[in-house]
């Protein structure tokens, strides 16, 4: 666990998500969590050692199934923006390890089976304030990677954290993104947070420069998938794009074929729900 503040905490030794953890006197704010259980586990007793109130608050930071899985075991109330709370109810309410390979982290975690989903009890359109001490956290709606995508604001300590805002040395996730939404959400970040400790929702903490590198990298991608789409171009074309941006990520090795089938996956769900006129105009499931 490293400390990135007083009382201020994050973990990125599990797969899938970058968790955070933040002990105030009336309680423990948690970010996200492991889509394991028996991480989920693991991650609870080590919780315990931090010196907070008794409280529990899990912040799912989106509804994506790397953040959402292992909300359950964390056995707490659970907070998220209202579009979130809409994606888990076009969900089934159990979630079942099958179906189409995204390059998701939690595709690689063995022994999942059948969970069921632990939707938020607390919601939020805009912006949600928790004043569990004189130290206030701030839950702010600021769409890109998916409609109900957050921040978690601490502006005592200058620390905030992004979600999937910023990914370093991977691809985005973009199936449900909305990609203007999520240049308008990096400008902002670039224009009012520039003395702020970044906290990527995969990667932990980075530079300021990773969000100058994202907002290149999607309003690269933007454009392609204007150019596409003023071509009337099939979604097959869409293949074509995924080796030269993945060109441009540095990506180990052994992720090779997981990243670019998340790119993949991406491209062309995104392409479909933006640009083909039989797609709904509006889907809130990630």
């Amino acid at each position: 666990m490293q400390t990135l503040a007083h009382q201020v905490f994050i973990e990125d030794q599990y797969p899938g998500v970058t968790l955070g953890a933040i002990a105030l006197p009336h309680g423990l704010i948690q970010i996200d969590a492991p889509p394991s259980p028996e991480d989920g586990r693991s991650w609870r007793a080590a919780l315990l050692g931090l010196n907070s109130g008794v409280e529990r608050l899990l912040v799912n930071l989106d509804a994506h199934p790397d953040r959402t899985l292992g909300a359950r075991s964390m056995d707490c109330t659970i907070v998220a923006n209202e579009k979130t709370a809409q994606a888990f109810r076009n969900r089934p309410n159990t979630f079942k390890a099958q179906g189409d390979e995204t390059g998701a982290d939690w595709e690689s975690v063995a022994g999942l089976g059948s969970i069921r989903w632990a939707p938020p009890e607390i919601t939020f359109t805009q912006r949600m304030r928790i004043e569990w001490s004189n130290f206030p956290v701030i839950l702010e709606n600021h769409p890109g990677p998916a409609a109900g995508a957050i921040w978690t604001i601490l502006p005592e300590a200058g620390i905030l954290f992004v979600g999937d805002l910023i990914v370093c040395s991977q691809p985005p996730f973009l199936s449900r993104a909305s990609l203007p939404d999520w240049i308008l959400s990096l400008e902002h970040l670039l224009t009012k947070f520039q003395d702020y400790t970044l906290v990527s929702g995969r990667g932990g903490e980075v530079p300021l420069s990773a969000a100058e590198t994202m907002l290149a990298q999607i309003k690269i991608i933007h454009g392609k998938m204007e150019n596409l789409a003023n071509y009337q171009a099939s979604s097959d074309v869409i293949e074509a794009l995924v080796a030269p941006l993945m060109s441009e990520l540095k990506i180990p090795a052994d992720r090779q074929k997981q990243y670019a089938q998340r790119l993949s996956y991406g491209l062309r769900h995104y392409y479909t729900r933006h640009y083909n006129s039989s797609a709904s105009a509006e889907i809130f499931e990630e």
